[in-house]
């Protein structure tokens, strides 16, 4: 098979940089920093199964040798709806997160081999290195939560390790207060633990950021995967990787994914639907096609016929995996627990990162006019068309920003839903939450420093102000025309004359655009002054 040579010269590039960063020794350490505790979302953490007799460990999520098989044989579950949990259709193999520097390992790059060159399985790594440049230390200051994302955001395995996590934490930091740093599903989790666990949370926790958390659901990722799988990687990535249908059956059993379902009490902008193309006769046997819309209630009846047939071969035997009500019972009640959740107490703070400008997936239609669906189960086959909202191409925004919290901000990143974790905007961002940059200046919503104007009366009629700001950009690498080296300068001047001539007024700017930075930034200086006389 053919592949392309770029795609394997990246993957070995970037091997090279992951072995160069492991290799060379931390040079700055800063002491005075609240230690972090990264936790990621759904399919974000290495998963290991254990052989039950002979104590053999391996990774199945993620790998690419053997990839589909061992991913059908030892993650494929059912759920147990008197324990809430996912549980190995393996009777011999139960799944582990690997602890490895300090539970960092787990959530960095999920495929350690670099066989894949992509960034769908560099996860949390571009904030690792960007945060031990800052001046964190892992073991000290930084430190990873993963889990096995099937399970339920509330099931009580789950819980008890982080809760374990966060008093490890806490005492390897010095007996510091920790921020925790969530994505995606991760917030879900992190959401379902500060309610059931609030005494916990309270005694550990300083500050929470989200970042891309489906608070109200991600419905069109949600349908798609329920009735058409999910993939992760693209184009000839696919011939190694878990095929979309593996990944569809994996995920029908998973609480975790039902929990991402469009929140039922949210009074959503746009409702989500599911829509089909559909063929009725009347009883002259006359035909009409007309597009039928269901809303997250109705669309229930869609899943479980759609569904009905599904089923998997498992050792020799066929195994139904339909739509699972049981499973979406207990998924209601967590989402249920996630809407009345709040936050201890007024000095835990929460911050909200979401991602925006990407068309995401909200309501799913299948067939069409000239193709109508004449038989629901023959939905899994067929391509799904979407209508888009803004968000990161998977979290609507109006879902991302439907935290619920008293949030101290909530601000908006142009990025995708991955891709967000490793956009400098966003560092800075959390940078300055976090009081890693010890600039009180700074401010998120916009990315620049306003410093106060000074205005004053010369004489009756004569008024000057004189504003002076800084501010830093962060420039578009790709879209940038102007060199790195170049310093900028300019001014503006502006009169006007108003009110039937009575009045006037004149301003003059000049600014000065700044080299780029080590940053990739660039500092910016505005001086301003206006006169303004009046009859």
């Amino acid at each position: 098979m053919a592949v392309l040579l770029e795609d394997i010269v990246k993957s070995v590039e970037q091997l090279l940089k992951l072995i160069s960063k492991k290799t060379q020794e931390q040079s700055y350490v800063d002491p005075t920093l609240d230690p972090v505790l990264f936790v990621p979302g759904i399919a974000g953490s290495i998963l290991n199964a254990v052989d039950s007799k002979t104590g053999n460990t391996e990774r199945v999520w993620v790998r690419i040798l053997g990839a589909d098989h061992e991913f059908r044989d030892k993650l494929w579950s059912h759920f147990d709806p008197a324990t809430g949990r996912s549980e190995s259709v393996d009777a011999d193999t139960h799944i582990e997160v690997p602890q490895d520097r300090h539970g960092l390992y787990a959530i960095d790059t999920l495929d350690p081999d670099m066989v894949i060159g992509s960034d769908c399985v560099y996860y949390f790594h571009d904030m690792i290195v960007e945060f031990i440049k800052w001046g964190y230390q892992e073991g000290t200051t930084l430190f990873g939560f993963g889990y096995d994302f099937r399970q339920s955001n509330r099931f009580q395995g789950t819980l008890d390790r982080l809760a374990s996590k966060l008093e490890s934490v806490y005492t390897a930091s010095g007996g510091k207060k920790i921020n925790i740093i969530s994505h995606s599903m991760g917030g879900l989790l992190i959401k379902c633990f500060m309610t059931l666990h609030s005494d916990i949370f309270e005694k550990y926790v300083k500050n929470w950021i989200a970042i891309a958390a489906p608070f109200r659901g991600a419905p069109g990722y949600v349908t798609s995967a329920f009735l058409n799988g999910s993939s992760f990687v693209e184009g000839w990535k696919q011939n190694f990787f878990i095929s979309k249908w593996s990944m569809q059956q994996l995920l029908l059993e998973c609480p975790s994914i039902y929990e991402l379902m469009a929140c039922l009490d949210f009074k959503w902008e746009n409702v989500p639907l599911v829509e089909l193309w559909r063929q009725k006769s009347d009883d002259d046997g006359n035909t009409t096609v007309t597009l039928e819309s269901y809303p997250p209630v109705e669309a229930i009846q869609i899943f479980t016929e759609a569904l009905s047939i599904n089923k998997v071969c498992y050792n020799g035997a066929d195994v139904a995996v339909p739509f699972n009500i049981e499973i979406l019972k207990w998924a209601n009640e967590t989402r249920k627990l996630l809407s009345s959740a709040q936050l201890p107490n007024e000095e835990i703070k929460f911050y909200n990162i979401y991602g925006t400008n990407n068309e995401t997936p909200h309501c799913v239609c299948y067939g069409s006019e000239d193709a109508p669906v004449t038989d629901l189960r023959a939905v899994p086959t067929l391509q799904a068309q979407y209508v888009y909202v803004d968000g990161d191409g998977t979290v609507p925004a109006e879902s991302a920003k439907g935290d619920g919290l008293r949030a101290e901000a909530r601000v908006g990143v142009s990025g995708d839903h991955r891709g967000i974790l490793c956009d400098r905007h966003v560092f800075r961002i959390v940078k300055h939450w976090l009081n890693a940059d010890h600039d009180p200046f700074y401010n998120p919503v916009n990315d620049y420093v306003v410093l106060p104007s000074a205005s004053f009366e010369i004489e009756r009629g004569l008024k000057v102000s004189y504003a002076r700001e800084e501010w830093d950009i962060i420039t578009d690498e790709e879209n940038n025309n102007l060199r790195k080296d170049v310093v900028l300068v300019g001014s503006i001047d502006v009169a006007a004359r108003v009110a039937g001539g009575e009045s006037m007024e004149e301003a003059h700017a000049s600014f000065k655009v700044e080299q780029e930075n080590e940053e990739g930034k660039r500092h910016v200086e505005l001086n301003a002054v206006s006169i303004s006389t009046t009859a």
